[in-house]
Formats: C-alpha cells, structure tokens, sequence
C-alpha cells in the first residue's frame, strides 16, 4: 500500500476585484450625500456674507481730537456702556453719514486743517 500525501480541503474564495471594478459594480444612492454638501456649502457662505472683512488703516489727528476720544469714553463708562476707540470712531462715521451735503460740508469747514502723515523723528 501507498501512502497519498495528507491534503486539507481550501476553500476557494473568488478574488477581490480591483477598486475601479468595484466602483463600477456598486451602486451608491447618490441623491444622500450632496444634500449634506449643499448643507455644508450653504453653511460656510452663509458664515462669510455675516462676516465681514475689517482694514487696517492709521490716521492722523490733533492731540486735542484724540483726547476727545477718551473724554467720549469716559461719558460711555458714565452711562454703564465700555466702548472702544474705534467703536467710537465708527459711531461718529455713522452719525456723519446721516448728515445732508451741506451740513456735512459745513461741519468739515469748521474741522482745523492739518498736515497728513508722520511726523519726523527730528521735528
């Protein structure tokens, strides 16, 4: 008598077809995920309409104008209200704003007249 050689019994599994081919095969619900994508879209434009970009600028202006600055914070803190300097900068743009020409004219006339930009640093 011979002996056979021991063999174990494999299962055979069929091979794993390539990503491309599974891809092609299945089929996804597509109408799912770009809702969620609008949703996210709509989101993040939503959030850059409500934010708006803030300048950087500098100016110049007569020490008597900038101490007005802190005088008008100190009515604020008075009346239970902290502002910034630029709070107050931009209300007084807004109250301008709402002048007509000729008053906004006339209250430019009464402003002093100064020279624009840094002074020297031997003056």
């Amino acid at each position: 008598m011979t002996e056979k050689p021991a063999t174990t019994k494999r299962k055979t599994t069929p091979a794993k077809p390539s990503a491309a081919a599974r891809e092609t095969a299945t089929v996804k619900p597509v109408a799912a995920k770009p809702e969620k994508k609008n949703k996210k879209a709509k989101k993040m434009n939503d959030k850059a309409e409500n934010k708006k970009k803030i300048v950087r600028d500098s100016f110049t202006m007569p020490q008597n104008d900038y101490a007005k600055i802190a005088e008008l914070k100190q009515v604020c803190l008075k009346a239970g209200m902290h502002v910034k300097k630029s709070e107050l900068l931009r209300a007084g743009l807004h109250a301008l704003g709402k002048l007509s020409a000729a008053q906004l004219k006339q209250a430019i006339a009464q402003m002093e007249q100064i020279k624009t930009g840094r002074p020297k640093k031997g003056a």
